[in-house]
């Protein structure tokens, strides 16, 4: 399949990491499926995705109602047209001591971060299968690697997530479907400014969404033999 045919489905490409990502994609002549809660913003990430003459669809999808994700993505897939290069950006940050999360705090982590990966991965997978090719890539974190007091709930939700990935590329590879896992460490975006993060990080020592979105751009780019089964990124500052 030649570069200008490929096309990609990106999770929380409204801000952050997945509107980097979808334009870097757009200006390597990739289409872009672009999903998120809020159709205003993934609506103005498209437009500047059409300005480089790539296809580019804005889905308004909620990805925490898990029990419906499936479903939603198969028909976005469907209404795209198939798709070759899965991003599994979409996320939720969340501090506090793992003795003072509730079990809802717990679930609602657990579900967006791992849950709603797994069915997106499962929504893409058969038409992968059929087409022999496919390239699923899932943003995780440093955390899922290295525990950090007061990040109980994310960290245990990015290592699952990085388990995810593992077993999904073991049991997909034979039918031509790669998977990558990138383990970013701090990225400067609007996650820090969410209610349910309380940190006080110097951003300015983050990395950027840009930078992370080329690793993704790399990654997803590679030869049908190649894989990058997992990346770490940091911050040349070390972990904040």
């Amino acid at each position: 399949m030649s570069l200008e045919k490929r096309r990609a489905l990106i999770t929380g490409a409204s801000s952050g990491i997945g509107k980097a990502t979808a334009l870097a994609f757009a200006q390597a002549g990739i289409d872009v499926a672009l999903v998120s809660r809020s159709l205003d913003k993934l609506e103005i990430v498209a437009a500047a995705a059409r300005d480089t003459g790539v296809a580019a669809k804005a889905y308004p999808v909620d990805l925490a109602n898990v029990s419906q994700v499936k479903a939603a993505i198969q028909d976005i897939a469907l209404d795209f047209g198939g798709i070759d290069i899965l991003v599994n950006n979409a996320g939720i940050a969340y501090t506090g001591n793992l003795s003072q999360t509730p079990l809802a705090d717990w679930q609602q982590v657990i579900n967006l971060n791992l849950t709603s990966v797994f069915e997106c991965c499962m929504a893409i997978l058969p038409g992968m299968r059929q087409t022999k090719q496919g390239i699923i890539i899932n943003v995780a974190s440093i955390a899922g690697k290295q525990a950090f007091p007061g990040w109980g709930a994310y960290s245990v939700s990015k290592a699952g997530l990085l388990a995810l990935s593992q077993t999904l590329g073991q049991e997909e590879r034979s039918h031509g479907i790669r998977v990558t896992a990138i383990c970013p460490g701090a990225v400067n975006t609007e996650l820090w400014d969410t209610d349910t993060v309380q940190s006080d990080f110097d951003r300015t020592k983050m990395l950027t969404p840009e930078i992370v979105a080329q690793s993704i751009l790399y990654t997803a780019l590679l030869p049908q033999h190649a894989v990058i089964e997992e990346l770490t990124v940091m911050p040349s500052a070390g972990t904040l």
